[in-house]
């Protein structure tokens, strides 16, 4: 059951407004000033607060600052009350950042429904999705609904890619983001020489080709090639742009969800300006085993070119492969008959890593 924080001065409106509520299963707490309402909310975290804007002790206005500034109440969903001279006020009300408001008297079916988009859209916010494909699949169908659109990618379906396949080639148009179901991906650049400059591997759960679609190029940036045989969703870039530009609260659920990648490519830019070759090494082979492509008792690893290894620590291969041999000789990795790669002491590789 929902609670209401319901704060208003009238007695008439207030027991009204609280007696619609209660009828439509609402669990409803009641205050005759802002700052008893203010002590109830604080109290009794309700899911919604309705409140008049002119009243004694604390107005409306003072509500919202106190609510707004305390970290346990500040996402609380806010609907102002104003009477309908008191436009001036309502716009003042929305300009701190309030949810809606209702003007009174108001009908019976414009509170309910005020009340019931501004939970659900609450709802929304506060909830976590998965990283996998039915994760995804579920936010963008509740933001479709969120931003009352058409489903988005309503045909969108997994494509499956074998070992070598290419999902897109730098320098083609950039039509859509991928989602990372099943399987490794690794992306290049290639280079004046043409030599590829491997950027990243990835693996259940990563977007791919976000950073082409937000460039002014208009195409990809990279290429994404398919290291171990893959399952990709495909995000089209109309859909892509609706879910960044649409609207704010979606788009920084949306940037939320692709953050990590964007954060890892961010770090890997800074170790390969100032890190030591065997800092990046051991790094690398860190971020690797994250992925899930280092073997392990859980994870049977991917096979890694040792070509493709150097390009992702920025060295050259013979480089890669004495690092790779002196963590050998260490004891810190060992390489199985197929070239997978097993780590053996990861509390030494973190030393290693942060320490140089």
């Amino acid at each position: 059951m929902k609670k209401i924080l319901l704060i208003e001065d009238n007695n008439d409106v207030r027991e009204n407004t609280s007696e619609i509520l209660e009828l439509e299963n609402y669990e409803v707490t009641t205050a005759e000033n802002g700052k008893i309402g203010v002590d109830k909310a604080l109290n009794n975290i309700p899911d919604l607060i309705i409140c008049d804007i002119m009243m004694p002790v604390l107005d409306g206005y003072g509500v919202f600052k106190s609510l707004s500034n305390n970290p346990k109440t500040a996402s609380i969903p806010f609907i102002f009350l104003t009477a309908k001279s008191e436009k001036a006020d309502m716009r003042k009300g929305m300009n701190l950042g309030a949810d809606d408001y209702l003007t009174k008297p108001f009908e019976e079916d414009e509170l309910l429904e005020a009340i019931e988009c501004r939970i659900k859209k609450n709802d929304f916010l506060k909830k976590e999705f998965s990283k996998n494909t039915e994760g995804i699949t579920q936010f963008l169908n509740e933001a479709s609904e969120y931003l009352n659109l058409e489903a988005l990618s309503k045909n969108r379906k997994q494509e499956f890619y074998k070992s070598k396949e290419r999902i897109f080639d730098e320098g083609n148009a950039a039509h859509q983001l991928f989602y990372i179901h099943s399987g490794t991906i690794k992306t290049y650049r290639t280079t004046e020489s043409g030599k590829e400059f491997v950027t990243g591997f990835f693996g259940e759960g990563d977007f791919i080709g976000q950073l082409s679609l937000l460039g002014d190029s208009g195409v990809y940036i990279e290429t994404a090639s398919v290291l171990e045989d893959a399952e990709i969703c495909g995000i089209p870039k109309a859909d892509f742009t609706k879910l960044l530009y649409g609207n704010k609260e979606v788009s920084n659920k949306f940037i939320e969800m692709m953050s990590h990648n964007l954060i890892d490519l961010q770090e890997h830019l800074v170790d390969m300006a100032f890190a030591s070759v065997r800092q990046k090494t051991a790094k690398a082979l860190l971020e690797l085993d994250a992925k899930g492509m280092i073997a392990d008792e859980t994870h049977k690893g991917i096979s890694i070119p040792r070509e493709d290894f150097a390009g992702l620590i920025g060295t050259a291969t013979e480089t890669a492969i004495r690092m790779l041999t002196e963590f050998k000789n260490e004891g810190l990795i060992t390489v199985e008959t197929n070239r997978r790669l097993v780590l053996l002491d990861k509390e030494s590789l973190k030393d290693i890593a942060e320490f140089g």
